[in-house]
């Protein structure tokens, strides 16, 4: 089906994830939308990120996407049942966490896992309630990193303050894990810090490949895959300053031009 996919987050973080789309899916157009101006989700009410997730897919929905992708942790698990309820048959929905839970229970069955997070994904305990759900015996130990998101997104990728990564990673509630899951898109730009903290000796998992496999498999499945190289991507930010354009780059490896939407 010649539609485009949609992806939202609550910035530009999920741009990890429509790399990751893009890289394994070239003939499929993305169109994204992330939502800068109430950036980050992480910290806000359930309530909260149910809205702006709403607005999120209604903006989606009216670019005819096929699917829509919540390529945010935070609106995962705070929106995901009320999304699918109110796209209903109109797109498919498909989400960041459920392609990481099916990971962890093939690769570590009775083994503990640590997770870092926005405060709403780990208050949420929507990982842990997945994964008990699997039976496999998998002890999750989950910490909200609740800085490190609005350092990424203000460009401080290459030079967010190692001690405030280093003094995350300490904390008991992290101790005895055999994986690591970078429970938010934003954090791959940061993986290389995380695995040097580990010395590399530990499995440091985020959602972006494993996601963008997911989709491919789901649009495979359902006969929706495009025949044919579709319009360009389209890429959309409700906010947009100079310091989001640059990051753009890092995220997607690539130049790419960020249209702000009107109020």
């Amino acid at each position: 089906m010649n539609r485009p996919i949609g992806i939202f987050d609550s910035g530009i973080g999920g741009l990890t994830v429509a790399r990751a789309v893009k890289n394994l899916l070239p003939k499929e157009a993305i169109v994204y939308f992330g939502d800068t101006v109430h950036l980050p989700y992480g910290d806000k009410a359930t309530a909260t990120i149910q809205a702006y997730s709403i607005r999120a897919c209604d903006l989606l929905l009216q670019k005819h996407c096929k699917v829509i992708l919540i390529a945010c942790n935070s609106a995962s698990a705070a929106a995901y049942d009320l999304i699918r309820a109110h796209v209903s048959k109109r797109a498919a929905v498909l989400n960041v966490i459920d392609p990481m839970v099916d990971h962890i229970g093939s690769q570590f069955k009775g083994q503990a896992i640590g997770l870092i997070g926005t405060q709403q994904t780990v208050q949420s305990g929507v990982y842990e309630k997945k994964l008990q759900g699997l039976r496999l015996g998998i002890q999750l130990k989950a910490l909200a990193t609740p800085l490190l998101v609005p350092m990424i997104e203000a460009g401080f990728t290459q030079n967010i303050d190692q001690a405030i990564i280093y003094n995350y990673l300490q904390s008991p509630v992290l101790q005895q894990i055999k994986a690591l899951i970078l429970g938010c898109t934003h954090y791959p730009v940061i993986k290389t810090q995380i695995q040097a903290f580990y010395q590399h000796q530990l499995a440091v998992i985020d959602a972006s490949t494993m996601t963008a496999t997911y989709v491919q498999h789901f649009l495979a499945r359902h006969q929706l895959l495009s025949t044919s190289r579709q319009a360009k991507d389209h890429f959309m930010v409700s906010a947009l300053t100079a310091d989001f354009e640059k990051a753009t780059r890092i995220f997607f490896g690539q130049e790419v031009h960020l249209e702000q939407l009107s109020a």
